[in-house]
């Protein structure tokens, strides 16, 4: 018969540790009805009878996030077979608060007290009989890292399922609805500090315990002026890893990210190769050929390119949270980031978005107030994620090449977080006058992360990416296509009388007429032609693709003649590191490399020299980046934005605010760049 039984605890009480111990890879990711809030779930890996579900974690049946509600509603009112509470037994007095209304709920409960080990290492000594004795629940000592007492913990359950066995029932659960929630709890307090001095022994000196290792680093670590620049180095290891082309300062050494991120893409590349050969030997209709080859496999390659990198951040970032680190970050980011409106928690999103919006907008969910989840949310759409740098470094490269690269892109990220306060302020003072957000957060114990944990942690994220943001860019990118490869005389047949084929040129296409008819709204802000328009369209699919758009555009700069003298001067291992099959020069091969390794690069300071005419001056060129910086981010992004906001309007509105933001700071740009 199956069986259900929830994992609940407080956060960092190594709950979800347990979980993946007893589910192993039979577990699998969904939806809450009504809310957005992952569910996870899977099957015992001794019993496939045995369902368990991960509540999410909280400190007490009183919630604040949408994560504790749902936990508070499954406890009280799903009454499931059995409640396994784990327990921090290093802080075991604030975990059993918990404990206790969970118990009070008379589900049947069993207490799983994990870091045992730690607690040993302290040299303090738990009475589990006596404690199970005052409780009337079975209490067993566990170590979820490293497998210990899992199997003992799970015997326990189904023996309290068996007798159906409830919590004794005590005196102080008789007070609920008596008396005020502050005194209740204070009486809840008292009753586990009367518990903690029967039922658990402690070393130090009139119980006051020596200087931990955690305490020590915590001086240096949440330090008042040492922690951010400790935080700095940390944060600039991280994404060196993952996005770093020369790593460790090495020239040409790839970081993981990106050597995942280009196996990838010659995987596909080859699978690519392919389906083209098939596809021509097969007679396929050009437009057959253009709709899979260019709309169904580049949307796929779009959602395959951004796992390696989402891989590695995430495992990067799990392995940080796991070790404790990254709660200290939100504690010291707090002070910073209570000024203009949002708690320290929603620091973590934040620094996502500069790997990838997706990830980030994903992160939201954990924060306490549906306040910083909106906030947040919105803001993430402003960060420089890895995939608007190849817009930034191409344009740097065409229009500073004789300035200060580097200043201008840090220019850009300055204006990010700038712009990112400012538009927090208004919301706050304007939608949320008065709202404070709490912040609580527990400083747990740093632990050297185990390895497997972390990569359940990544893998799960790189799964929910594929599954909820795979379909959006999906289907947004074979429409970009048609928009860009059909015209009225595709369907009237004049096309096929005139070119031989259904397609229509880019400049041509339905997109182009788009972008022609918008063009003019851009004119103050310094790009006011029709072909930065639409690249800022495609981009939309996908940062990085605003820069494919305007290769394909200015195509008159990108000649056969021209890309064969530019790639000319190269040797064959030049020609070969940047893709040339043997290092032979290939003209069917040579637009897609030198967008993809040249232009996205800034390898050319020569490149697309028309554009200048389009946008004629270089503080045009910067509200250019600024837009495509501040503008809706992509497709995927907007997805995921709808799932925590919960609803179109709300993303519409959100989406608004980005244009509207990204339009004001571009056409500020070029105003205050035409004083100078």
């Amino acid at each position: 018969m199956p069986i259900t039984i929830a994992l609940a605890g407080n956060p960092n009480s190594g709950k979800t540790t347990v979980f993946n111990a007893l589910t192993g890879s039979r577990q699998h990711v969904g939806n809450w009805p009504g809310v957005t809030v992952d569910k996870k779930e899977g099957q015992y890996r001794k019993d496939k009878n045995l369902t368990i579900l991960d509540l999410p974690g909280t400190y007490s049946l009183s919630p604040y996030s949408a994560e504790e509600i749902i936990t508070r509603t499954y406890i009280v009112e799903e009454k499931s077979a059995c409640i396994i509470d784990v327990l921090d037994g290093t802080s075991l007095e604030r975990n059993l608060y918990l404990a206790l209304q969970i118990m009070e709920t008379q589900v049947p409960t069993v207490l799983a007290v994990n870091m045992m080990d730690e607690v040993a290492a302290r040299g303090d000594v738990i009475d589990f009989a006596r404690l199970e004795a005052e409780l009337g629940v079975a209490v067993v000592p566990i170590e979820a890292r490293n497998n210990k007492g899992l199997d003992v913990l799970m015997e326990a359950v189904y023996r309290t399922i068996e007798q159906k066995r409830k919590p004794k029932h005590l005196e102080i659960y008789s007070l609920a609805g008596k008396v005020d929630e502050d005194t209740l709890a204070d009486r809840r307090y008292a009753y586990i500090q009367s518990l903690m001095e029967t039922c658990v022994k402690k070393t130090g000196v009139q119980g006051v315990r020596s200087e931990s290792v955690s305490d020590k680093l915590d001086k240096v670590l949440t330090h008042r002026f040492f922690a951010l620049p400790v935080f700095a180095l940390v944060m600039y290891m991280l994404f060196a890893m993952t996005f770093s082309e020369n790593f460790l300062f090495i020239p040409g050494l790839p970081s993981p990210g990106i050597a995942l991120a280009a196996l990838v893409e010659t995987v596909w590349g080859g699978l690519t190769d392919v389906v083209s050969v098939f596809l021509e030997n097969a007679g396929a209709s050009d437009w057959a050929y253009s709709l899979v080859v260019d709309g169904v496999l580049e949307g796929i390659g779009a959602i395959f390119g951004f796992l390696p990198l989402i891989l590695v951040l995430y495992l990067l970032m799990s392995f940080l949270e796991d070790s404790g680190y990254m709660a200290r970050v939100a504690f010291v980011m707090d002070r910073i980031f209570r000024r203009f409106g949002l708690s320290g928690r929603s620091f973590i999103p934040l620094l996502m978005g500069f790997g990838c919006s997706v990830p980030a907008i994903m992160a939201t969910r954990t924060l306490d107030s549906e306040k910083d989840r909106r906030i947040t949310t919105l803001l993430c759409g402003f960060m420089p994620c890895g995939a608007k740098l190849p817009i930034f470094i191409m344009f740097v490269s065409v229009f500073f090449a004789e300035g200060n690269k580097t200043l201008v892109l840090f220019f850009l990220y300055a204006l990010s977080l700038s712009v990112s306060i400012v538009v927090s302020l208004i919301i706050n003072r304007i939608a949320y006058r008065g709202q404070v957000s709490n912040f609580l957060i527990e400083l747990p114990q740093y632990r050297l992360p185990k390895l497997r944990s972390v990569w359940i942690h990544g893998y799960e994220k790189v799964k929910g990416f594929v599954q909820k943001a795979g379909t959006v860019i999906l289907a947004a990118t074979i429409l970009i296509w048609v928009l860009s490869n059909f015209n009225v005389q595709s369907f009237t047949g004049q096309n096929r009388l005139e070119r031989g084929t259904v397609l229509s040129e880019m400049d041509n296409s339905f997109l182009a007429s788009v972008g022609k008819t918008v063009a003019p709204v851009f004119k103050p802000t310094g790009f006011g032609a029709w072909r930065p328009t639409v690249g800022i369209a495609t981009g939309w699919i996908a940062k990085e693709m605003v820069v494919v758009t305007l290769a394909q555009l200015y195509s008159e700069d990108v000649s056969e003649a021209y890309l064969e003298q530019y790639f000319a001067s190269m040797d064959a291992d030049a020609l070969a590191e940047l893709g040339f099959p043997d290092g032979i020069y290939s003209p069917d091969e040579a637009f897609d490399i030198y967008t993809e390794a040249v232009l996205m690069e800034g390898g050319d300071e020569h490149a697309l020299s028309t554009i200048h005419a389009d946008i004629p001056t270089k503080q045009a060129a910067l509200a250019y980046m600024a837009f495509n910086l501040l503008c809706m981010p992509c497709f995927a992004a907007v997805g995921a934005m709808k799932r925590e906001l919960k609803s179109w309007r709300r993303t519409a509105s959100a989406v608004g605010i980005q244009m509207a933001t990204a339009y004001i700071v571009a056409l500020l740009i070029n105003l205050v760049g035409s004083l100078f």
